[in-house]
């Protein structure tokens, strides 16, 4: 027993023996019979012990006197009648109630009550500053909370938590700054650190212990949210965080839906302050012609660019049902945009010969492309006609008919490929830059080409992300391919916002042409650290609920990837997680000739020749058909050699 409940189980005690001489006294003095406490010790003793026992079963010794609510009045009432009843027929089996006047007893009961509740109250009025307050914080039903951040977000959702139909109680704020520990945000204090976790939710009080930790802070590293995850599913406690700005829909603000935390919030990437004036004069009134609209990029980009005010948006896309998918949304979200669902195939070069003589389009933003390795390493002819020859047909159209702007979407796999996927998308590279290069010596007249290049964008279709939902869903298990691999990601919003902005951005002073913007990735991630955060995430124990399998890489795929080759040089530019890079360039018209090559060993689906061509034009692609890397020092050679 610790030194605060031994001071409590003493006060509590005492109040006991003292209400027993106090009612004895009251009586006879409203009698006016002459009486002395002497008389009454044996009887106060051993009331004294009765309520010591009763008071430690009943509890009351464990309660915060800061935090006395109505909850612990009731207490009291149940555990001072509990100690009248035992006691008096004890006092009648010794005493016969000789001397105990009966209606001492209904004294009795209302003086302990008034001792024990009294000094409780009055301690926590002067802590609270109201007893009104205290007593009607103490019957909260609200859901209680630490909020982990005591910045604007934090102010404002503990002033929505003030509102009478609130669902959550704030009870504390854990914060990384210490000068603001023992602070009080709107009468909230602040405890600690996330250090200091454990100890704050050991020392809340059972009423107030926290059942959720909500986020308050984008600038959070997701190092440090992966942590906290941990920490928390250890502890038994949720954690959500506050809707961004961005994501609030609808009428009020939202506040009050607090989000589970997300993959995305794993990453803790930064919410970065884009110049939207640039990209709205970029989009803003133009037509609008979107490749691969029905994607997991191309949908994102549809999304952000119909609320930019263009003139028009051309869906343009070869499955059916992803074109309708994203056709029926923005019907239903942005009804007023002008749009135009176009059945089309970018390896058809007179199908988009026609597209673009319709349409006109200003702006071309390519994002049509096959990106899951294992199946284009397993139908190299499609990968090949898609993303490398499909590219090539786009930008020859822009360029025919004007295009002010063309935006190809690139991918990390692109640098040093070990699978047929990243080759082509490096040749599609080749093409944007050698076109865009072609247009700087010309005196920049005609088509802007821009390549924009990332790594994976989580939920993607290709993504490990939502294989991983499917499996924990299924009940497991979840299946990495290495213990070791990693990636870069990136969120589809965070993805898309940076693509507009790198077409966005003025040339001038940047000497931009034929160069590639590369997106800030960060930190690469390993896959088997997300697996294990995903199942925590679902409420699962790793390697207990849910197992993780290794299934070995699979055909063309690195244990590590990059977003720069050995040879190429970064240059910042002003907007911040936008890179340039400059790669390789090949001369246009042997880059011309050899795709024409490559296409027409396509068409026959020669595969032999398709991989010597992909070797010739991308000459640091290195094929692994079985998928097993050469590693140099643990890593695969291609990775080392980045």
């Amino acid at each position: 027993m610790n030194r605060r409940i031994l001071l409590v189980a003493l006060h509590d005690i005492v109040m006991a023996a003292a209400s027993f001489v106090l009612a004895l006294w009251l009586r006879y003095w409203l009698a006016d019979i002459p009486w002395s406490p002497v008389d009454a010790w044996e009887g106060m003793l051993a009331f004294a012990v009765v309520a010591a026992v009763v008071f430690r079963y009943a509890g009351l010794y464990r309660g915060i006197w800061h935090f006395a609510s109505l909850r612990d009045m009731m207490a009291i009432l149940r555990a001072t009648i509990l100690s009248l009843l035992i006691f008096l027929p004890l006092l009648f089996f010794v005493t016969r109630l000789d001397a105990y006047p009966r209606s001492a007893l209904v004294l009795q009961f209302f003086i302990l009550v008034t001792l024990l509740a009294g000094p409780r109250l009055l301690y926590r009025t002067w802590k609270e500053g109201s007893l009104i307050q205290a007593l009607k914080r103490g019957e909260d039903k609200r859901i209680p909370v630490l909020l982990l951040g005591s910045g604007k977000a934090a102010d404002a959702f503990i002033r929505e938590m003030e509102r009478s139909d609130a669902v959550y109680r704030v009870v504390g704020i854990i914060d990384e700054s210490e000068h603001r520990h023992g602070r009080d945000l709107r009468g909230v204090r602040v405890l600690g650190s996330l250090a200091n976790l454990q100890a704050i939710i050991g020392q809340l009080r059972e009423m107030d212990r926290p059942r959720r930790i909500i986020v308050a802070d984008d600038r959070f590293s997701g190092r440090v949210i992966r942590d906290l995850v941990e920490t928390s599913a250890q502890l038994g406690v949720t954690v959500a965080r506050l809707p961004r700005l961005t994501e609030f829909r609808g009428e009020g603000d939202g506040r009050q839906d607090v989000q589970p935390i997300a993959v995305e919030d794993l990453l803790g990437r930064p919410q970065r302050v884009l110049d939207r004036r640039a990209v709205t004069q970029l989009i803003g009134g133009s037509c609008v012609l979107i490749t691969g609209a029905g994607g997991t990029i191309g949908s994102e980009l549809v999304r952000q660019v119909a609320a930019l005010g263009p003139a028009l948006i051309v869906l343009f896309e070869q499955s059916e049902h992803a074109l309708y998918q994203i056709d029926m949304e923005l019907a239903e979200h942005a009804p007023t945009v002008p749009r135009i669902a176009h059945l089309g195939d970018v390896r058809n070069a007179e199908a988009v010969e026609l597209a673009f003589a319709q349409y006109h389009p200003d702006i071309v933003l390519h994002a049509a492309a096959y990106k899951h390795v294992p199946l284009v390493e397993a139908n190299i002819g499609e990968g090949v006609l898609t993303n490398a020859i499909g590219t090539q047909i786009i930008a020859n159209a822009c360029r025919r008919h004007h295009v002010a702007v063309m935006v190809m979407i690139s991918t990390d796999k692109a640098v040093n490929p070990t699978n047929v996927m990243g080759a082509t998308k490096r040749i599609a590279e080749m093409v944007c830059q050698s076109l865009d290069l072609d247009r700087s010596v010309g005196g920049n007249a005609g088509t802007q080409f821009v390549t924009v290049r990332f790594g994976n964008v989580l939920g993607s279709s290709g993504s490990v992300v939502p294989l991983f939902q499917r499996q924990l869903g299924n009940g497991g298990p979840l299946t990495v391919t290495h213990p070791d691999v990693t990636r870069f990601f990136m969120t589809t919003r965070e993805a898309v916002e940076l693509i507009l902005q790198a077409a966005a951005m003025p040339r001038d002073g940047l000497h931009a042409e034929g160069k590639i913007f590369v997106l800030d990735m960060g930190e690469p991630v390993r896959i088997q650290d997300l697996a294990r955060q995903m199942i925590r995430l679902a409420g699962k124990r790793p390697d207990i609920d849910i197992k993780i399998a290794f299934t070995g890489l699979r055909p063309g795929e690195k244990l590590y990837e990059e977003v720069l080759h050995q040879d190429e040089s970064l240059v910042k530019t002003p907007e911040e997680g936008v890179l340039l890079a400059s790669p390789r360039v090949i001369d246009s018209n042997e880059l011309e000739q050899a795709l024409a090559k490559l296409a027409a060993a396509a068409a026959q689906r020669d595969n032999a020749a398709m991989l010597s061509l992909l070797n010739t034009l991308v000459p640091e692609f290195h094929h692994a058909p079985e998928g097993q890397d050469k590693v140099v020092q643990g890593r695969p050679a291609a990775a080392a050699a980045g």
